[in-house]
């Protein structure tokens, strides 16, 4: 089992632990979690393959979830908070182990395999086209990245895993963090939902918010009832002016949806 990152906020309260998505790092939902210090403690942690969370050869769903699990403990169940391939992650965490867990937000992101991955793959190929080696600056990278990725916030989050180091030759360097490899090569894992693998477990009796952003497509009308059959206690709130990264596109009204759903 992989060894996880994790940052740890707040002294006392429930617990609420918060998985990223593709690419991103739990320092995402850092403003998220310092607002809710004032009642809750909060863990962030870097999935497997992201952040400073150790690689691993194979990118599962189910492996993910395990991990995640092993942060956890049935005596003090938590609030999970997962966006996007951190939502498939928290809700096969759910179905596998539904000790650890008290209740689920899952954040624009249904359990159902997507047709295509194309925009990720998209971001592989500018990635993996930057010249490490040339760059002087973090602004170079922006520059390389612009034609490929046209829209500063979407650059500026996939530039947040780059990372500038000293080399055991000596001089600095720069590398991309996460393990870009095995994720870019794997994309069609992540593109799907291990249903198959979890047709036998039992519905999440658990309360379960299921957030969208208004103009994303990865929450749909047809998905609703495969969402209320594994999960049949959820609520659905669309948040206006809103795409695919909610919780940073419109903070304040995701934290007060998250707030009402934690019992604030």
């Amino acid at each position: 089992m992989s060894t996880l990152h994790t940052t740890e906020m707040g002294a006392s309260g429930s617990r609420v632990v918060f998985c990223h998505g593709l690419f991103g790092q739990g320092r995402n939902w850092t403003q998220v979690g310092r607002a809710l210090t004032d009642r809750h403690r909060v863990l962030l942690v870097d999935l497997p393959n992201h952040g400073r969370s150790a690689w691993t050869e194979r990118v599962d769903y189910l492996d993910m979830a395990d991990a995640v699990a092993g942060l956890l403990d049935p005596a003090d169940p938590v609030a999970l908070v997962g966006h996007s391939m951190g939502g498939k992650v928290a809700m096969a965490l759910a179905l596998r182990h539904p000790a650890l867990v008290e209740r689920l937000c899952v954040v624009d992101v249904a359990p159902v395999s997507y047709p295509s991955m194309s925009t990720f793959a998209g971001y592989v190929r500018a990635m993996r086209a930057v010249d490490l080696d040339a760059l002087t600056s973090r602004e170079d990278a922006d520059a390389a990245l612009r034609e490929a990725v046209p829209d500063p916030v979407v650059r500026g989050f996939l530039l947040q895993n780059l990372r500038r180091e000293r080399r055991p030759g000596g001089g600095d360097g720069w590398r991309w963090q996460m393990n870009l490899q095995a994720l870019g090569d794997q994309l069609e894992a992540l593109r799907q939902f291990p249903a198959e693998q979890l047709a036998q477990a039992e519905p999440f009796a658990g309360p379960t918010a299921w957030v969208a952003g208004e103009h994303s497509d990865y929450v749909l009308p047809e998905h609703e009832e495969t969402m209320r059959g594994w999960f049949p206690r959820t609520r659905l709130v669309t948040v206006k002016g809103a795409g695919h990264w909610v919780h940073s596109e419109q903070p304040e009204v995701f934290q007060a949806v998250l707030r009402r759903f934690l019992g604030d």
